[in-house]
């Protein structure tokens, strides 16, 4: 799964795909946006695969944080995710 932080928004977006490699180039490709590199399209849009009618377009200047986690870490309770100052 791949999950975004928008600036003003309290709720995440979040996608998934079957692949890491997809995730990964996706993640690639909005760190690039945010680092200000990659200025072609002011907008991100991505596609859901486990639900294949959910799309979200966000503007990427917008776009605050990205991060990556694997659907059955979060099933299994072992690790949820965002991120966390527990040890």
């Amino acid at each position: 799964s791949l999950e975004l932080s928008l600036r003003y928004s309290p709720f995440p977006l979040s996608i998934q795909k079957k692949e890491y490699d997809d995730v990964k180039r996706i993640y690639d490709e909005i760190k690039e946006f945010m680092n200000g590199n990659n200025q072609k399209s002011p907008l991100i849009e991505l596609k859901c695969e486990k639900m294949q009618d959910k799309l979200i377009t966000v503007l990427a200047k917008e776009v605050i944080s990205v991060q990556i986690y694997e659907k059955s870490a979060v099933a299994g309770g072992s690790k949820r995710p965002g991120f966390s100052l527990d040890v």
